[in-house]
């Protein structure tokens, strides 16, 4: 089954697609105006469970250094325009997204 991450910025949501189907779609955290989250294609090259900081409880290193997806320890931010550029997400709703893609899924960042 083909995966795909679709991220939408100005509707902050991020949308798990397999088979040209969405199976799941999850509020995100996205970056602030002065640090916004780059748009266009990637893809995840890495998954790192625990990664300390404001991390939250996994990494999903997209192939643009130093973004990607990623739990946080501050839950409240999620919905906003508040990150260096990275997505933020529950901690729950990221691991759960990295426990259905493989490294290598697509990522499309779209506004």
């Amino acid at each position: 089954m083909a995966s795909l991450i679709k991220i939408s910025l100005s509707r902050r949501l991020l949308f798990l697609i397999k088979d040209g189907k969405i199976v799941r779609t999850y509020p995100v955290g996205v970056g602030k105006t002065s640090t916004a989250t780059p748009t266009g294609s990637y893809h995840i090259v890495n998954k790192v469970p625990n990664p300390g900081g404001p991390f939250g409880a996994i990494w999903m290193g997209l192939n643009q250094p130093h973004y990607g997806i990623h739990g946080t320890n501050n839950p409240s931010s999620i919905g906003g325009e508040v990150s260096k550029g990275c997505v933020r997400m529950y901690n729950r709703d990221a691991l759960e997204l990295a426990g259905m893609i493989p490294v290598g899924t697509p990522v499309s960042i779209q506004n």
